[in-house]
Formats: structure tokens, sequence, C-alpha cells
């Protein structure tokens, strides 16, 4: 799958299989964010895999719509090192966990980006320095197969933006015609 399939074919995975992600496809996830641009490529990021129930229970204690995480069988949790980088340190793990997702994606899994949780809560258990932010976490996993209503309706209601509602040419809300 090419990169352009991958972005249109991902989707939010908010049910998964029991089924392990085998440690190689892990790797290579996480290499994916590794090779990530950074903001003078200080690479302020530091990623904590979390496969253990228990943990994966409680993080998905830390946040309204964290629940699922708990039959996600891997949980990646994107942090910052705001000292490293004060002013680039979110965008520069953003950029990193997108490419996570896009891997995953092409190698058949799903993902969920979780941006509502408890920081300190994430930071105690997962026992993150005080100079690391939590940016997000990330479910992943095999998706199953479920009626999600609330998601069907949100995309119905909700549809992605046409082009020219979201770039301009030369300037901003400037039609793109001819381009």
């Amino acid at each position: 799958m090419d990169v352009f399939e991958a972005v249109k074919k991902r989707h939010s995975t908010r049910a998964y299989e029991p089924t392990p992600v085998p440690d190689d496809m892990l790797r290579k996830i996480l290499e994916a964010a590794r090779l990530a641009p950074s903001a003078g490529n200080i690479q302020p990021w530091f990623f904590v895999v979390v496969k253990d129930r228990e943990k994966r229970d409680s993080l998905a204690k830390s946040g309204r719509y964290a629940r699922f995480l708990r039959e996600s069988p891997v949980v990646i949790v994107g942090c910052g090192d705001e000292k490293a980088s004060p002013k680039w340190h979110v965008v520069d793990v953003a950029l990193a966990m997108q490419n996570m997702v896009l891997t995953a994606t092409a190698e058949g899994l799903g993902t969920c980006w979780i941006g509502s949780f408890n920081e300190g809560r994430v930071k105690r258990l997962l026992k993150i320095p005080d100079n690391f932010r939590v940016v997000a976490l990330l479910a992943l996993g095999y998706p199953r197969d479920k009626v999600d209503l609330s998601g069907r309706l949100l995309h119905l209601v909700r549809r992605k933006k046409n082009l020219d509602k979201i770039a301009g040419l030369d300037e901003f809300g400037k039609s793109l015609q001819p381009f």
C-alpha cells in the first residue's frame, strides 16, 4: 500500500481483536517514528509501549474517551521533552506519531489517537520524568468488526471538508482554481 492509500484508509479504530501485535511489526512502527522530522533534529520524543494488561486497564481509566484502551493489545504513549525542545516538542512528537499511524495502517493494523487523558495519572503510572509531557496515547492492534453507530453518525453529520475550504492559492481564501 502506498502512503496516499494509507492516508485514505486510516480511520479511528475503537474495537480490537485480542491478537498480539508481532514484535517485528511493532519495531517497524517505532522505526517509522524514529525517522520522523523534528525541529533542529533534536528528536525530543520517547515512546512508552504498553502491553501489560493492568497498565492498559489503568490507562483506559485515565480519560473519558479512553475506555476502549483496555481491549487494545498495545498502547503507545508519546512523550515530548519540553526541556530539550520547549517550543516544538508537541509538534515533533505528533509528526512521529503520525508516521506510526500510517505505518500501522499499511501493515493492516488499526489505531486511534487519544488526546483526552489525565496526564498526571499517566505519568505516575509509567514513571515518566518531569521534563517530559505526555502528548498523546495511541491505541494499536488488529481491528475488530463492530458497528460503531456514534462514529458513523459523526461522519454522516461532519464529513471531510472540500479542498477549496481548507486551502488557497497564494493567499488565504483565494480559490485554488485553475490549480
